[in-house]
């Protein structure tokens, strides 16, 4: 084969492995918008603030040292001890869960039966006041993930693919760590469907999805529903934050990869866990493959900044549901 052919093939894998970074952000976007009907704007700010709270505890960061220390004169910053990466990932889904009674006990209680845009109104409001609430906790500065995940290039499998071109091909360059993210999201998403399949709280969180009412008839509290699927949200954002934290560091830009699954919730549905997924994929290699035949040889490349949004435009235009949202039929 062809050095040119495999090169494009290598292309194709990486954005196969951006793809399932984009579909973990937008999977948080799905189980809320799926359960309850809001577009949680602040769910990239959920990823920043777990993966902010995840560091803290694992270097045993002492919460609003910052404030602390103006407040009382004090020169306090660490308790002095670091926290196991296993004990610190369960703490962190603790503070998660807290995080979701909260927005559900004193935001989302209160807006019940409230327009759609009041409801994302609340959220981009909610975004705002975590990111400053993660600033106060943890500080500003760039921090890094210690969790030992796997950085550089996997050089087994640039080796194994080496031997399938002449010469001038060295081989597939991919990422550890984006193996280990599409390993990752693989279980997430399995475990997800079958939570959603095979549990009592996940039948459950379908009724609420499918109706309502319905569901409040037969005894179902959405309370309970809307505190597990936030909760769940969360989970999902802290293993996105962990894994676009230990790509790009954790810091409060991280919080902007919430406008990389617009797209990916355009072209996959907005009430679909498959549907995120395959958006994801479709995004990722899209704009690879695209910068790579024409953006970067005609267009002076950076073409992965706006590639992704002009594909969703032309879904709006033809498919506005999405590959596999559900079709919106209403009679006047």
């Amino acid at each position: 084969m062809s050095a040119d052919f495999l090169y494009g093939i290598e292309v194709v894998i990486n954005g196969l492995m951006a793809g399932v970074l984009y579909a973990l952000v937008a999977l948080g976007f799905v189980l809320i918008y799926k359960a309850s009907g809001i577009f949680n704007f602040a769910q990239g700010v959920m990823a920043l603030f777990a993966a902010l709270t995840l560091v803290g505890i694992m270097d045993g960061q002492i919460p609003f040292a910052h404030l602390i220390n103006s407040i009382f004169g004090t020169e306090f910053h660490h308790f002095g001890w670091e926290v196991p990466a296993l004990l610190a990932i369960a703490l962190t889904v603790v503070v998660m869960v807290i995080f979701a009674w909260l927005v559900q006990r004193y935001v989302f209680r209160h807006l019940v039966g409230q327009e759609p845009i009041i409801l994302f109104m609340a959220t981009i409001g909610l975004a705002y006041f975590l990111e400053g609430v993660g600033d106060l906790m943890w500080g500003s500065e760039i921090k890094t993930i210690a969790l030992g995940l796997p950085q550089g290039n996997a050089r087994w499998f640039e080796d194994i693919t080496s031997t399938l071109g002449d010469d001038s091909f060295f081989g597939f360059f991919v990422r550890k760590l984006d193996i280990v993210a599409a390993l990752v999201a693989i279980v997430l998403v399995t475990a997800l469907i079958c939570f959603a399949q095979y549990t009592k709280q996940g039948r459950a969180m379908r009724a609420v999805a499918d109706d309502h009412q319905a569901a409040l008839s037969v005894g179902i509290s959405l309370n309970f529903i809307w505190v597990l699927v936030w909760s769940l949200a969360g989970i999902v954002a802290l293993v996105a934050g962990i894994m676009w934290g230990a790509k790009s560091g954790v810091q409060f830009s991280l919080s902007l990869i919430a406008l990389k699954a617009l797209p990916v919730l355009m072209l996959g549905g907005f009430t679909s866990i498959p549907g995120a997924i395959i958006g994801g994929l479709i995004i990722g290699v899209g704009e690879q493959l695209f910068e790579y035949t024409i953006g970067g040889p005609f267009l002076g490349g950076a073409t992965e900044n706006w590639f992704a949004y002009m594909l969703a435009l032309l879904f709006l235009v033809f498919r506005p549901q999405g590959l596999f949202g559900e079709k919106i039929i209403e009679r006047v």
